[in-house]
């Protein structure tokens, strides 16, 4: 039986490309993508779930839910990385859609519709989880998992020296599902760090008889542009992306149980994940943290299961 999915993304070219793999995946029941402010705001990363998953076109749809921006604000975007619109300014056309229901009601709807069975790929801030779990309590009894992308455990942040993105974007709604009784793996920085695509990946891609193919030969160039000009780097990193890989093959990974916190305050820390290492520790371990992967089986899966979509274009 396919595993039911729900992907809470801020696309961004790498959740796009997460996208497509889940999309694409026979053994992942996308049941909703639920859009969340992070590398745009609130209004283009709705706009932009439904640019991708229009452009991917697949049998079955799934349900889709509405950002909104944190309580505090966005503080912070990756439209200097991925472009004004989040994915390269390749300003796709996309239908009007009315009466979008919020990203959190679908979650929740979605999570009671199938108590226990639903696992939450979280590959941008944690708002709209946060806001569920505030909206429906018993909620985090109900989900089977959380997988989220983001924190970091012993290495740098990526947005500030302390934090990682994902966290630094909305650091008390991060803190209120760490802090949840929900069953949670982390993937952080320290791990998907390790993964950098280089532009051979272009020769590895399916073609643009696939709607997949035709997708990501559009939207990678300026990522690749963009990790070089920000960075001085010839590859890209694709968090997210490794992120799903986790749950798609977690043979390829290595996870150990910790107990782990987000920072909330703080003129150099906010956003920062930290973590009750000691030698006799005083919190309980709260989540799995991916602490190592098979780098390149996992870059071996990402191309093998990109070129395993369906779709053909028209």
């Amino acid at each position: 039986m396919a595993r039911k999915v729900i992907l809470d993304v801020d696309p961004g070219i790498d959740d796009a490309m997460a996208m497509c793999l889940a999309l694409t995946d026979p053994e992942m029941d996308v049941v909703a993508v639920t859009a969340v402010a992070g590398n745009v705001p609130a209004a283009q990363a709705t706009r932009n779930v439904q640019a991708i998953i229009e452009q991917l076109d697949p049998p079955r749809w799934p349900r889709l839910g509405a950002a909104s921006d944190p309580d505090t604000g966005l503080s912070v975007d990756r439209k200097s990385l991925y472009g004004s619109d989040g994915l390269g300014d390749t300003s796709f056309v996309v239908a009007e859609r009315q009466h979008l229901l919020p990203s959190e009601k679908v979650i929740c709807d979605q999570v009671r519709d199938a108590p226990h069975e639903v696992t939450i790929v979280a590959l941008g801030p944690l708002t709209n989880i946060a806001r569920a779990i505030v909206r429906d309590p018993e909620l985090t009894a109900l989900i089977g998992r959380i997988v989220v992308m983001g924190g970091t455990v012993a290495g740098p942040g990526n947005i500030t020296p302390a934090a990682e993105f994902n966290m630094y974007c909305d650091a008390p709604s991060a803190q209120v599902v760490f802090r949840s009784l929900s069953t949670k793996t982390l993937v952080p920085l320290d791990v998907t760090n390790r993964v950098e695509l280089s532009y051979n990946l272009f020769h590895q891609l399916p073609d643009e008889s696939s709607r997949v193919g035709r997708l990501l030969r559009a939207l990678l160039p300026p990522a690749f542009r963009g990790y070089r000009q920000q960075f001085g780097l010839e590859g890209i990193h694709v968090h997210d992306t490794v992120t799903l890989m986790s749950l798609r093959h977690p043979e390829l990974f290595t996870t150990k149980a910790m107990a782990g916190d987000v920072e909330t305050q703080g003129e150099l820390t906010l956003g920062a994940t930290v973590f009750d290492r000691r030698r006799v520790p005083a919190w309980r371990c709260n989540m799995e943290v991916v602490v190592d992967m098979h780098k390149d089986a996992v870059v071996e899966a990402i191309i093998r299961d990109l070129n395993r979509g369906p779709f053909s274009a028209e």
